[in-house]
């Protein structure tokens, strides 16, 4: 991945904003008299996506590289704990960030979606579990694709083919992903009403008469495999080629944006760790689509 992000890191300020312009309601609240921000919450948007980005993990490292580094691009840049503070009460404007850049793309009309989840470990140790602020929220699920039980949270995304995320949340491990894509759907009643036709691609997993029969009310048509025992259903020989698209989502998460390393500890923690994280991704292609560059599922940002 390049690292001359100047033109990224422009855009995306100009845009967040432009956002806050619109929308001053979505800044973070902070008393009427006192003293001013240096770091503006759009610049503050930006530095997090950076961040994700960059791939780094730790928020002390990251702002020592900044201040070595990005000088030129932020000419203030707080202390760590002021840093985590003002990140995790940026959430809310961080994801609506995410979804502003995504309805500016080509992409977010595309007609054909994929659904899937991944996990989002967050503790490996019986001490942890035991003493984590995320108990009871985290939980130990099964992850199949590596076959082993993990802590944690589940990421549930619906991107379109080229990796766009278009809806997306964090749940207990065990929380079903059907009845979560259904609530996704139902939150935001617009993403299948304006989009009648929608096909929606996803795993074994997303079954069910009445699941399907709530989507098809809903306009959108699902393609799976067949479950053991039922009848070659229809687009059977698409699976293996998109099942490769999901896998290259994921891996973009995980390999390239660390979402196993994310470092949260608290449930707004692991939240804007996330949302940093979903944010790079869109800001990524979000800036190769208005460039005219290829839109590609991996991390790549192309400057013109």
């Amino acid at each position: 991945m390049k690292t001359e992000l100047d033109p990224l890191v422009t855009a995306l300020y100009v845009k967040a904003d432009d956002l806050l312009k619109d929308s001053p309601q979505l800044a973070p609240w902070r008393p009427a008299v006192g003293i001013a921000p240096l770091l503006s919450d759009a610049e503050l948007v930006t530095l997090a996506m950076m961040q994700a980005m960059l791939g780094f993990t730790s928020e002390a490292r990251w702002l020592r590289h900044a201040r070595a580094h990005l000088r030129h691009l932020f000419p203030y840049l707080p202390l760590q704990p002021g840093y985590n503070k003002r990140l995790r009460k940026a959430a809310e404007l961080i994801r609506r960030s995410t979804r502003t850049l995504a309805v500016d793309t080509a992409l977010w009309t595309d007609d054909v979606w994929v659904v899937d989840s991944t996990p989002v470990e967050c503790g490996r140790s019986r001490e942890t579990v035991k003493r984590s602020d995320l108990a009871g929220w985290a939980e130990y699920g099964y992850c199949a694709s590596h076959s082993r039980f993990f802590w944690g949270l589940r990421l549930h995304l619906v991107c379109t083919l080229q990796g766009l995320p278009v809806a997306f949340a964090l749940t207990g491990a065990k929380a079903d992903e059907r009845e979560t894509l259904l609530d996704l759907l139902a939150v935001e009643p617009q993403l299948s009403g304006e989009r009648p036709g929608q096909t929606l691609i996803g795993d074994r997993n997303y079954f069910g008469r009445e699941f399907e029969t709530r989507l098809a009310e809903l306009g959108i048509r699902l393609l799976r495999p067949a479950r053991r025992g039922e009848a070659e259903r229809a687009g059977s020989r698409l699976f293996q080629p998109l099942r490769q698209v999901i896998e290259s989502i994921n891996e973009t998460f995980k390999g390239q944006l660390d979402l196993e390393r994310h470092r949260g500890r608290t449930p707004v923690g692991v939240v804007v760790r996330v949302l940093q994280r979903i944010l790079a991704l869109t800001a990524a292609i979000w800036h190769n689509d208005h460039t005219g560059q290829p839109v590609m599922r991996t991390l790549t940002v192309y400057d013109h």
